[in-house]
């Protein structure tokens, strides 16, 4: 019974994190298309929705953070 409890409390909390894991263009247009479809989108307005989804427009966390360049520090010879 615990058991089933604690799968059931955790499961909504995987299916979040899910789309959130697209990986490749594939993945992150089936991700996309699924939230027009949720939305029951249509024409125009799925189009915009779909490109604004796959550029990350819409992504309330923000853009993902660009990995830091690595700079060599300036050496001063005398």
């Amino acid at each position: 019974m615990l058991r089933t409890l604690s799968l059931m409390c955790l499961l909504p909390v995987l299916l979040v994190a899910t789309p959130a894991s697209a990986l490749t263009k594939a993945q992150k247009m089936e991700t996309c298309k699924f939230g027009a479809d949720d939305q029951k989108l249509t024409g125009a307005k799925r189009n915009t929705f779909i490109a604004k989804c796959m550029a990350n427009r819409n992504d309330k966390r923000g853009p993902a953070m660009q990995p830091a360049t690595e700079t060599a520090p300036a050496t001063e010879e005398k």
